[in-house]
Protein backbone atom coordinates (compact mmCIF):
# COMPACT_ATOMS: atom_id res chain seq x y z
CA UNK A 1 0.00 0.00 0.00
CA UNK A 2 1.50 3.77 -0.40
CA UNK A 3 1.88 6.24 1.97
CA UNK A 4 3.20 9.98 2.40
CA UNK A 5 6.74 10.61 2.01
CA UNK A 6 8.84 7.28 3.76
CA UNK A 7 9.55 9.35 6.41
CA UNK A 8 6.26 10.79 7.44
CA UNK A 9 4.85 7.45 6.58
CA UNK A 10 7.62 6.00 9.12
CA UNK A 11 7.08 8.50 11.76
CA UNK A 12 3.17 8.04 11.42
CA UNK A 13 3.32 3.93 11.47
CA UNK A 14 5.80 4.85 14.82
CA UNK A 15 3.22 7.09 16.63
CA UNK A 16 0.73 4.53 15.52
CA UNK A 17 2.39 1.42 17.44
CA UNK A 18 3.09 3.75 20.73
CA UNK A 19 -0.56 4.66 20.44
CA UNK A 20 -1.61 0.87 19.97
CA UNK A 21 -1.53 -1.54 22.97
CA UNK A 22 -1.70 -4.21 20.24
CA UNK A 23 1.38 -5.56 18.14
CA UNK A 24 2.10 -3.59 15.56
CA UNK A 25 4.63 -4.20 12.06
CA UNK A 26 5.15 -2.18 9.55
CA UNK A 27 6.63 -2.97 5.74
CA UNK A 28 7.67 -0.97 3.44
CA UNK A 29 9.74 -0.80 0.12
CA UNK A 30 11.60 1.96 -2.17
CA UNK A 31 9.88 0.88 -4.85
CA UNK A 32 7.01 4.11 -5.83
CA UNK A 33 3.41 3.45 -6.15
CA UNK A 34 2.17 6.97 -5.78
CA UNK A 35 -0.90 8.25 -6.57
CA UNK A 36 -0.09 11.92 -7.71
CA UNK A 37 2.93 13.40 -6.02
CA UNK A 38 1.67 11.36 -2.83
CA UNK A 39 2.07 7.91 -0.95
CA UNK A 40 -0.44 6.27 0.48
CA UNK A 41 -1.01 4.45 3.78
CA UNK A 42 -3.03 1.20 4.07
CA UNK A 43 -3.27 -0.75 7.69
CA UNK A 44 -4.87 -3.96 8.07
CA UNK A 45 -6.81 -4.59 10.88
CA UNK A 46 -6.29 -8.30 11.77
CA UNK A 47 -8.09 -10.17 13.61
CA UNK A 48 -5.33 -13.01 15.85
CA UNK A 49 -1.90 -13.10 13.90
CA UNK A 50 -1.85 -16.45 16.74
CA UNK A 51 -3.74 -18.43 14.49
CA UNK A 52 -2.42 -19.85 11.05
CA UNK A 53 -5.66 -18.48 8.72
CA UNK A 54 -5.44 -14.48 9.54
CA UNK A 55 -1.49 -14.80 9.49
CA UNK A 56 -1.20 -16.29 6.59
CA UNK A 57 -3.52 -13.16 5.17
CA UNK A 58 -1.02 -11.15 6.56
CA UNK A 59 1.76 -12.57 4.64
CA UNK A 60 0.04 -12.57 1.48
CA UNK A 61 -0.85 -8.84 2.07
CA UNK A 62 2.59 -8.20 3.11
CA UNK A 63 4.17 -9.94 -0.13
CA UNK A 64 1.70 -7.76 -2.24
CA UNK A 65 2.20 -4.79 -0.55
CA UNK A 66 6.46 -5.47 -1.64
CA UNK A 67 5.09 -5.97 -4.84
CA UNK A 68 3.65 -2.77 -5.27
CA UNK A 69 6.18 -0.63 -3.32
CA UNK A 70 4.23 0.23 -0.85
CA UNK A 71 3.87 0.35 3.23
CA UNK A 72 2.15 -1.53 5.26
CA UNK A 73 0.90 -1.05 8.83
CA UNK A 74 -0.19 -4.48 10.39
CA UNK A 75 -2.36 -4.70 13.73
CA UNK A 76 -3.09 -8.06 15.67
CA UNK A 77 -6.60 -6.88 17.65
CA UNK A 78 -5.50 -11.05 18.97
CA UNK A 79 -9.08 -11.97 18.77
CA UNK A 80 -10.57 -9.06 21.27
CA UNK A 81 -13.34 -7.33 19.48
CA UNK A 82 -12.90 -4.11 21.66
CA UNK A 83 -8.84 -3.68 20.87
CA UNK A 84 -9.60 -4.61 16.82
CA UNK A 85 -12.00 -1.62 17.49
CA UNK A 86 -9.28 0.56 19.43
CA UNK A 87 -6.60 0.36 16.35
CA UNK A 88 -9.33 1.35 13.95
CA UNK A 89 -9.40 4.33 15.97
CA UNK A 90 -5.77 4.30 16.22
CA UNK A 91 -6.01 4.27 12.06
CA UNK A 92 -8.72 6.63 11.52
CA UNK A 93 -6.50 9.05 13.77
CA UNK A 94 -3.71 8.65 11.99
CA UNK A 95 -5.09 9.40 8.82
CA UNK A 96 -4.02 6.26 6.82
CA UNK A 97 -5.42 6.55 2.73
CA UNK A 98 -7.51 3.07 3.63
CA UNK A 99 -8.13 0.21 6.00
CA UNK A 100 -8.25 -3.57 5.22
CA UNK A 101 -10.59 -4.73 7.75
CA UNK A 102 -10.31 -8.32 8.63
CA UNK A 103 -13.39 -8.46 10.73
CA UNK A 104 -13.93 -10.21 13.96
CA UNK A 105 -17.79 -9.84 14.16
CA UNK A 106 -19.87 -8.05 11.33
CA UNK A 107 -22.28 -6.08 13.83
CA UNK A 108 -19.12 -4.35 15.43
CA UNK A 109 -17.66 -4.36 11.86
CA UNK A 110 -19.89 -1.89 10.59
CA UNK A 111 -19.38 0.56 13.07
CA UNK A 112 -15.59 0.60 12.43
CA UNK A 113 -16.56 1.04 8.79
CA UNK A 114 -19.06 3.84 9.92
CA UNK A 115 -16.39 5.74 11.76
CA UNK A 116 -13.70 5.08 9.04
CA UNK A 117 -15.67 6.36 6.23
CA UNK A 118 -16.94 9.62 7.99
CA UNK A 119 -13.22 10.43 8.25
CA UNK A 120 -12.61 9.58 4.49
CA UNK A 121 -10.82 6.52 5.24
CA UNK A 122 -11.47 3.81 2.29
CA UNK A 123 -11.89 0.63 4.52
CA UNK A 124 -12.29 -3.14 2.36
CA UNK A 125 -13.29 -6.66 4.21
CA UNK A 126 -11.41 -9.74 3.41
CA UNK A 127 -12.28 -13.07 5.25
CA UNK A 128 -15.43 -11.78 7.10
CA UNK A 129 -18.56 -10.17 6.97
CA UNK A 130 -19.93 -6.08 7.70
CA UNK A 131 -23.48 -5.23 9.15
CA UNK A 132 -25.59 -7.90 11.19
CA UNK A 133 -28.10 -7.92 8.15
CA UNK A 134 -25.83 -8.07 5.04
CA UNK A 135 -25.41 -10.87 2.93
CA UNK A 136 -22.09 -11.18 1.83
CA UNK A 137 -23.01 -10.86 -1.72
CA UNK A 138 -24.40 -7.97 -1.28
CA UNK A 139 -21.55 -5.55 0.79
CA UNK A 140 -22.05 -2.36 3.45
CA UNK A 141 -22.55 0.44 1.10
CA UNK A 142 -19.37 2.14 2.70
CA UNK A 143 -17.15 -0.58 1.97
CA UNK A 144 -15.09 0.07 -0.99
CA UNK A 145 -14.76 -4.23 -1.95
CA UNK A 146 -15.10 -7.92 -0.20
CA UNK A 147 -12.67 -10.75 -0.76
CA UNK A 148 -14.26 -13.78 0.88
CA UNK A 149 -14.61 -17.35 0.17
CA UNK A 150 -17.48 -18.73 -0.73
CA UNK A 151 -18.83 -19.92 2.46
CA UNK A 152 -22.21 -21.53 0.59
CA UNK A 153 -19.92 -22.58 -2.26
CA UNK A 154 -17.81 -24.51 0.39
CA UNK A 155 -20.44 -25.69 2.38
CA UNK A 156 -21.96 -27.36 -1.28
CA UNK A 157 -18.37 -28.66 -1.81
CA UNK A 158 -18.74 -30.14 0.99
CA UNK A 159 -21.86 -31.53 0.74
CA UNK A 160 -21.09 -33.13 -2.64
CA UNK A 161 -17.92 -34.78 -1.52
CA UNK A 162 -19.86 -36.15 1.38
CA UNK A 163 -22.44 -37.52 -1.55
CA UNK A 164 -19.89 -39.40 -2.95
CA UNK A 165 -17.70 -40.46 0.31
CA UNK A 166 -21.16 -42.51 1.42
CA UNK A 167 -23.16 -42.95 -1.82
CA UNK A 168 -25.80 -45.10 0.41
CA UNK A 169 -26.25 -42.64 3.02
CA UNK A 170 -26.31 -42.87 6.85
CA UNK A 171 -25.82 -40.85 10.10
CA UNK A 172 -23.85 -37.53 9.57
CA UNK A 173 -22.48 -35.52 12.43
CA UNK A 174 -21.88 -31.98 11.90
CA UNK A 175 -18.33 -30.41 14.23
CA UNK A 176 -18.95 -26.06 13.94
CA UNK A 177 -16.73 -23.67 15.20
CA UNK A 178 -16.88 -21.71 18.12
CA UNK A 179 -20.42 -19.90 19.20
CA UNK A 180 -21.46 -16.69 17.58
CA UNK A 181 -19.26 -17.44 14.02
CA UNK A 182 -21.71 -16.71 11.05
CA UNK A 183 -19.67 -19.33 9.10
CA UNK A 184 -21.79 -21.79 11.74
CA UNK A 185 -24.26 -21.69 9.07
CA UNK A 186 -23.11 -20.42 6.22
CA UNK A 187 -20.91 -23.21 5.65
CA UNK A 188 -23.39 -26.00 7.07
CA UNK A 189 -27.00 -24.74 5.26
CA UNK A 190 -25.41 -25.70 1.86
CA UNK A 191 -24.38 -28.81 2.98
CA UNK A 192 -27.79 -29.93 4.70
CA UNK A 193 -29.41 -29.31 1.53
CA UNK A 194 -26.98 -31.26 -0.44
CA UNK A 195 -27.69 -34.31 1.79
CA UNK A 196 -31.69 -33.40 1.60
CA UNK A 197 -31.62 -33.48 -1.95
CA UNK A 198 -29.95 -36.57 -2.20
CA UNK A 199 -31.93 -38.54 0.10
CA UNK A 200 -31.37 -41.31 2.51
CA UNK A 201 -29.23 -38.83 4.84
CA UNK A 202 -30.00 -37.76 8.90
CA UNK A 203 -27.83 -35.57 10.56
CA UNK A 204 -28.19 -36.81 14.31
CA UNK A 205 -25.99 -34.68 16.26
CA UNK A 206 -24.35 -30.78 15.75
CA UNK A 207 -21.67 -30.27 18.23
CA UNK A 208 -19.26 -26.71 18.48
CA UNK A 209 -15.97 -27.84 17.93
CA UNK A 210 -14.22 -24.35 19.00
CA UNK A 211 -12.15 -24.42 15.84
CA UNK A 212 -9.45 -26.51 17.54
CA UNK A 213 -7.80 -29.81 17.11
CA UNK A 214 -8.69 -30.86 20.33
CA UNK A 215 -12.32 -29.65 20.26
CA UNK A 216 -13.40 -31.58 17.39
CA UNK A 217 -11.58 -34.66 18.97
CA UNK A 218 -13.77 -34.16 21.62
CA UNK A 219 -17.21 -33.14 20.10
CA UNK A 220 -16.60 -36.17 17.85
CA UNK A 221 -15.81 -38.60 20.69
CA UNK A 222 -18.84 -37.39 22.85
CA UNK A 223 -21.09 -37.72 18.95
CA UNK A 224 -19.61 -41.52 18.74
CA UNK A 225 -20.39 -42.00 22.35
CA UNK A 226 -24.10 -41.12 21.42
CA UNK A 227 -24.00 -42.64 17.88
CA UNK A 228 -21.80 -44.99 17.10
CA UNK A 229 -23.28 -45.56 13.28
CA UNK A 230 -21.92 -42.28 12.24
CA UNK A 231 -20.97 -42.65 8.89
CA UNK A 232 -19.85 -39.04 8.33
CA UNK A 233 -18.44 -36.50 10.25
CA UNK A 234 -18.60 -32.87 8.42
CA UNK A 235 -16.34 -30.42 10.57
CA UNK A 236 -16.01 -26.96 9.27
CA UNK A 237 -12.66 -26.20 9.37
CA UNK A 238 -9.77 -28.78 9.18
CA UNK A 239 -8.28 -28.59 12.67
CA UNK A 240 -11.39 -29.67 14.10
CA UNK A 241 -11.44 -32.70 10.92
CA UNK A 242 -7.97 -33.87 12.44
CA UNK A 243 -8.99 -33.83 15.82
CA UNK A 244 -12.43 -35.61 14.48
CA UNK A 245 -9.97 -38.00 13.38
CA UNK A 246 -7.86 -38.59 16.29
CA UNK A 247 -11.30 -39.52 17.79
CA UNK A 248 -12.76 -42.00 15.06
CA UNK A 249 -9.25 -44.14 15.30
CA UNK A 250 -9.78 -44.02 19.05
CA UNK A 251 -13.20 -45.50 18.65
CA UNK A 252 -12.86 -48.44 16.02
CA UNK A 253 -15.44 -45.83 13.80
CA UNK A 254 -14.82 -45.85 9.98
CA UNK A 255 -17.00 -43.00 9.41
CA UNK A 256 -15.61 -40.91 6.82
CA UNK A 257 -14.11 -37.14 7.73
CA UNK A 258 -14.63 -33.80 5.65
CA UNK A 259 -13.38 -30.69 6.79
CA UNK A 260 -12.99 -27.07 5.04
CA UNK A 261 -9.89 -24.93 4.75
CA UNK A 262 -6.79 -26.96 2.85
CA UNK A 263 -4.67 -26.57 5.12
CA UNK A 264 -1.51 -27.84 5.84
CA UNK A 265 -2.79 -30.22 8.77
CA UNK A 266 -5.69 -31.18 6.47
CA UNK A 267 -3.72 -32.12 3.45
CA UNK A 268 -1.74 -34.41 5.38
CA UNK A 269 -4.63 -36.48 6.97
CA UNK A 270 -6.15 -36.79 3.58
CA UNK A 271 -2.88 -37.51 2.21
CA UNK A 272 -2.50 -40.33 4.92
CA UNK A 273 -6.13 -41.12 4.47
CA UNK A 274 -7.18 -40.28 7.63
CA UNK A 275 -9.52 -37.32 6.40
CA UNK A 276 -11.61 -37.96 3.13
CA UNK A 277 -11.72 -34.54 1.74
CA UNK A 278 -11.41 -30.45 2.45
CA UNK A 279 -12.46 -27.51 0.37
CA UNK A 280 -9.10 -25.63 -0.57
CA UNK A 281 -9.24 -21.99 0.80
CA UNK A 282 -6.06 -20.04 0.40
CA UNK A 283 -5.60 -16.94 2.47
CA UNK A 284 -2.80 -15.85 1.41
CA UNK A 285 -3.95 -15.29 -2.19
CA UNK A 286 -6.72 -13.51 -0.45
CA UNK A 287 -4.30 -11.02 1.15
CA UNK A 288 -2.71 -10.34 -1.59
CA UNK A 289 -6.11 -9.64 -3.32
CA UNK A 290 -7.31 -7.75 -0.62
CA UNK A 291 -3.81 -5.14 -0.73
CA UNK A 292 -4.26 -4.88 -4.59
CA UNK A 293 -7.71 -4.12 -4.69
CA UNK A 294 -7.07 -1.17 -2.11
CA UNK A 295 -4.83 -0.09 -4.01
CA UNK A 296 -6.84 0.14 -6.83
CA UNK A 297 -9.76 1.64 -5.01
CA UNK A 298 -7.50 4.38 -3.65
CA UNK A 299 -6.20 5.64 -7.34
CA UNK A 300 -9.58 5.34 -8.89
CA UNK A 301 -9.50 2.21 -10.64
CA UNK A 302 -11.96 1.06 -8.20
CA UNK A 303 -15.45 2.85 -7.77
CA UNK A 304 -19.35 2.53 -8.03
CA UNK A 305 -20.94 0.01 -5.44
CA UNK A 306 -18.83 -2.03 -4.23
CA UNK A 307 -18.86 -5.80 -5.15
CA UNK A 308 -17.52 -9.10 -3.31
CA UNK A 309 -14.83 -11.23 -5.01
CA UNK A 310 -14.58 -14.73 -4.54
CA UNK A 311 -11.49 -16.81 -5.25
CA UNK A 312 -11.40 -20.65 -6.40
CA UNK A 313 -12.21 -22.86 -3.53
CA UNK A 314 -12.23 -26.93 -5.07
CA UNK A 315 -13.21 -29.49 -3.39
CA UNK A 316 -9.96 -31.82 -2.71
CA UNK A 317 -10.04 -35.31 -2.34
CA UNK A 318 -6.92 -38.35 -2.23
CA UNK A 319 -7.84 -38.43 -6.37
CA UNK A 320 -6.87 -34.65 -6.59
CA UNK A 321 -4.65 -33.54 -2.93
CA UNK A 322 -1.61 -32.38 -4.93
CA UNK A 323 -3.77 -29.84 -6.60
CA UNK A 324 -4.19 -27.53 -3.31
CA UNK A 325 -0.47 -25.97 -1.87
CA UNK A 326 -1.55 -25.32 1.49
CA UNK A 327 -0.90 -21.40 2.36
CA UNK A 328 -1.61 -21.93 6.27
Amino acid sequence: MNRMSRTLAVGAAAALCAASLAACNTESTNAPASSGSKKLTIGLANQQMSVTFPAAIAKGARDEAKKLGVKLVVLDSQGDQAKQSSQVQDLVGQKVDGIILVPLSPGPAQAMVDQADAAGVAVGTAHGYVGANQDVKTPYEKLKYVIDEDEAGAGATAGKMAVEAVPGGGEVAVITGAAGFVENKTRVQEFEKALTDKGGFKIVANQPGDWTKEGGQSACQNILAAHPKVSLFYAISDDMAVGCAAATKAAGSSAKIIGVGGSAGGIDAIKAGTVYGTVCYKPFTEGQMAVKAMVDSLKGKLSGTPKTTFYDTPGVTKDNVDSCQPQW
